[in-house]
């Protein structure tokens, strides 16, 4: 059992409608997914499965799997049997063959990882040639102002602390550098195409903004890269 298995309908009510997931995180992944009718995706690190099911609602054929029983089971719940769910470990090798997708996407999954370079040459694995990643993680930046007194370039391991609900969590994960994410997609043979900072939806309701958000239209909190398969 995993930490989340202890918390899993908790965190994953919590992330319906709030804006940082909701709002931002995640329809930020589904435009950078792009035209994914008809394509095999698999959302690697899919938890309760909301992305999964909304690149399932544009037309896609989803698969995805995660660490957490608990939170596999509830994305089957969501998804019904129309994704292929499994549980897996995004640092082991995956249960799929080679060249089966046409899209990945991993949403806030890779920093929970002290290595990247095993999940990376297994997603790379299981793309197709011109097949594309998209990838989101925390923002390196936000650690700086998080936690001014520390070292920006040193993998760093942190936790936090959370608020699910009446659940109370701590979250566990490592701080790298931008450069040391850029150089572990290289080294996994992934061509990177685009680094986004985007803004959060404009359909967000303006209740959930923070009132230093008064005339801007993004904030520092998540950054996306889009990587292809060569």
């Amino acid at each position: 059992m995993t930490d989340y298995d202890e918390f899993a309908r908790a965190y994953s009510d919590a992330n319906e409608g709030n804006l940082l997931n909701a709002w931002y995180e995640r329809p930020a992944m589904v435009e950078l997914a792009g035209d994914v009718a008809g394509r095999d995706v698999l959302d690697a690190g899919c938890g309760s499965g909301p992305l999964a099911a909304a690149l399932r609602d544009r037309g896609a054929r989803v698969s995805g799997f995660d660490l957490s029983p608990g939170m596999v089971a509830l994305a089957r719940e969501r998804l019904g049997e129309d994704a292929d769910l499994r549980v897996a470990d995004l640092d082991a090798p995956l249960p799929y063959d080679d060249d089966a997708f046409d899209i990945v996407v991993c949403s806030l999954a890779l920093h929970y990882l002290p290595d990247w370079a095993g999940a990376l040459a297994e997603l790379r694995r299981v793309l197709r040639p011109g097949g594309r990643l998209v990838v989101s993680v925390p923002h390196p930046a936000a650690y700086l102002v998080n936690y001014p007194g520390r070292d920006y370039f040193a993998l760093t391991r942190y936790s936090e602390e959370f608020e699910f609900g009446d659940r109370t969590a701590t979250l566990t994960y490592w701080h790298r550098p931008l450069h040391a994410m850029t150089d572990a997609f290289t080294a996994a043979g992934l061509r990177l195409l685009a680094v986004g900072e985007p803004p959060w939806s404009p359909a967000t309701p303006t209740e959930l903004l923070p009132a230093r958000a008064a005339g801007r239209t993004a904030f520092v909190c998540f950054l996306f890269f889009t990587l292809e398969a060569p």
